[in-house]
């Protein structure tokens, strides 16, 4: 019984810790970074009411979706954009080395126009299939259009009723290119000339394959994070973490000896777990998120905390350790469960009312104070009752429970009871 206790222990202790030092890195380094992390642009956008069109629901929820497809086309990695309020959209492009072509891009409202000489708009985006940039053989860059079947007959229509005049293409109002028309086109297909740029032609196709937005959005707020902050930010949270672990592990060690170390190897089974659930929900870490993991970090060793002071009250009174741990695990249950729950609820608050950083503390201290307490209840008895089973230990000394003794025959005597 005792050898098979042993075993067990070694057993858990050894995996847990094997998989934290292997683990840890590769998991935290693969989580998706915010601005402040990494560097990059964020922009605040805001929709008005204009005589064409006003801001509506449906209107925003089309913002949102353009929006999307068109930072998503840019090539840019992990970027967010999201609602605020009723008005507001939110872009944040973590990396971006030139903020002010994805702001110029994501921005644009790009109504696509096709008129006459007359100036009557016969075409609009709406007409649209696909645009794509390439270039042609004399190497100008171009944009390519292709029509719908709806837009080709409007298209061939348009131009043959054209021949030897002009069809101007705008965008926003401003004319890209007027060409001539020289006879009749029938294809379904048409170029944008006049991008200097491959990458200029790049952009306009983006705005066109992701079509106009319904209303007028104004950037009302632009910060930019740069790469050497982001990554000084990135450093000091680095070291942040590790003090806090560190200072949280040798604290338990020093004070609770023994149970102390059983609380540290199960910490490190928490700290990887909550990596792998941020992983798994996709979710973005920033500062706060961090400052929210360290928090998290003390108050999985509250618990512990809470459950070896009514251990050693419990030993104190002359029971054997075994019942010491079953009453201290009992006797810390409701407090634990009561504190834990009120955290939740207040990471609950802040998720649903807050937004963007402030939500992801919210979720990495509510997702952390589940995990602490499925740990505490769950590993750390589990280790602590194989510790207590193996029978190695005798002192009381090694529970923290210095002044008093039992000896073996005693403990065999308290643990038949």
């Amino acid at each position: 019984m005792r050898q098979n206790s042993f075993l067990k222990l070694i057993a858990a202790v050894a995996i847990i810790v094997g998989v934290f030092f292997v683990f840890v890195k590769p998991l935290a380094f693969s989580i998706r970074q915010g601005l402040d992390l990494q560097g990059g642009t964020h922009v605040v956008l805001e929709a008005e009411d204009t005589p064409e069109a006003t801001v509506n629901e449906d209107a925003m929820q089309r913002v949102v979706k353009i929006m999307e497809k068109r930072v998503n086309e840019l090539g840019l990695t992990e970027p967010i954009i999201q609602r605020q309020g009723e008005r507001r959209v939110i872009v944040e492009l973590p990396g971006i080395k030139d903020p002010d072509k994805a702001i110029a891009v994501i921005g644009k409202t790009a109504m696509l126009e096709f008129k006459d000489e007359e100036g009557n708009t016969v075409m609009s985006g709406t007409d649209l299939k696909d645009a794509k940039e390439e270039r042609d053989q004399q190497n100008r860059n171009l944009v390519s259009l292709e029509f719908s079947s709806e837009g080709a007959e409007k298209f061939a229509k348009l131009t043959s009723e054209n021949v030897g005049k002009r069809i101007a293409i705008l965008l926003d109002g401003e004319v890209l290119t007027a060409p001539n028309v020289q006879e009749p086109i029938t294809g379904g297909k048409a170029v944008i000339t006049g991008s200097r740029t491959l990458e200029e032609a790049h952009n306009l196709a983006i705005l066109l394959r992701s079509g106009s937005l319904p209303v007028k959005v104004n950037i009302i707020e632009t910060r930019t994070v740069g790469p050497t902050l982001g990554q000084d930010s990135k450093d000091k949270s680095e070291f942040a973490f590790v003090i806090g672990i560190g200072a949280v592990l040798l604290f338990m060690l020093l004070f609770y000896r023994l149970p102390g170390l059983i609380a540290d190897v199960a910490l490190m089974a928490y700290v990887i777990m909550l990596l792998f659930c941020l992983k798994m929900l996709d979710a973005t870490l920033t500062l706060p998120g961090v400052a929210g993991i360290i928090l998290s970090i003390g108050m999985a060793v509250d618990a512990n905390v809470l459950i070896f002071e009514h251990f050693k009250e419990e030993f104190r009174k002359g029971k054997s350790l075994r019942l010491s741990m079953d009453a201290g695990f009992k006797r810390a249950f409701t407090t634990i469960f009561d504190s834990n729950i009120t955290t939740i609820i207040a990471a609950a608050v802040l998720f649903f009312l807050g937004t963007g950083s402030i939500r992801g503390f919210a979720i990495t201290l509510g997702l952390g104070t589940l995990l602490s307490m499925f740990t505490a209840i769950t590993l750390t008895q589990f280790m602590l009752k194989n510790l207590i089973a193996a029978n190695i230990f005798k002192s009381p000394s090694a529970y923290a429970a210095d002044g008093f003794y039992i000896d073996a025959e005693e403990v065999g005597k308290h643990e038949s009871n």
